[in-house]
């Protein structure tokens, strides 16, 4: 998978606050995009890329702690770095709680704001690489036959090849032939590796995994 730059997305009603935290982000070698409020924002196209949401909590219209909930909704959440300059207690615990990484008061120093952008990012970026190793696993599981995805589940359960066999009215050796399959298209290096695969899948399995040999 490449690695593209990191954005960094910047929401703030001020035009000069946007504008200083846009050259404090390409300072140093991230990509700045700067919006003047939550719906522009929303009407924009995001890139597959790391990225993080530097976000003002007070703003005209849709309010930074309105857009971090319609984003947390979304099927790929963003980071959310949080700056006020009426910052309270029980905004900032609220914000905390709905999944902000960091809430900072203006004014801020620089290296706390980068600080909270850096950790956004590696956030983002283990996110992403997660979602890119699920895409795999399922086009994966998606290549197995019908009766190969059942004996996946049946080896996953724990069960042996002769109640698999026995499961479906078939043969101990076609079993095998099909286990085998299933190893070869999910590139499974054993058994403990299979099941893993499964757990990632949500595909039930009740067999410890220090146990499976």
């Amino acid at each position: 998978m490449t690695n593209p730059r990191a954005i960094v997305y910047i929401i703030d009603d001020e035009p000069g606050v946007r504008n200083s935290l846009s050259s404090l982000v390409r300072s140093v070698g991230m990509e700045a995009r700067t919006f003047a409020g939550g719906a522009e924002f929303l009407e924009s196209t995001r890139e597959d890329a790391p990225e993080c949401l530097v976000i003002d909590v007070r703003m005209p219209g849709i309010s930074g702690l309105d857009l971090q909930h319609q984003l947390s909704k979304s099927s790929f959440p963003i980071p959310v770095i949080f700056i006020t300059g009426h910052g309270d207690i029980s905004t900032a615990v609220h914000a905390m709680k709905s999944g902000a990484l960091e809430f900072l008061t203006k004014p801020f120093h620089d290296q706390d704001l980068l600080g909270a952008v850096y950790r956004a990012i590696r956030h983002s970026s283990a996110a992403r690489q997660q979602r890119a190793e699920m895409a795999v696993l399922r086009a994966r599981l998606a290549s197995l036959t019908p009766r190969e995805a059942e004996v996946m589940e049946g080896v996953v359960e724990g069960l042996l090849n002769k109640q698999i066999a026995f499961q479906f009215g078939t043969s101990e050796k076609t079993v095998k032939v099909h286990r085998a399959r299933v190893m070869h298209k999910m590139r499974a290096r054993s058994l403990p590796d299979l099941v893993r695969m499964a757990q990632q899948l949500s595909i039930r399995s009740s067999q410890p995994l220090e146990r499976c040999a």
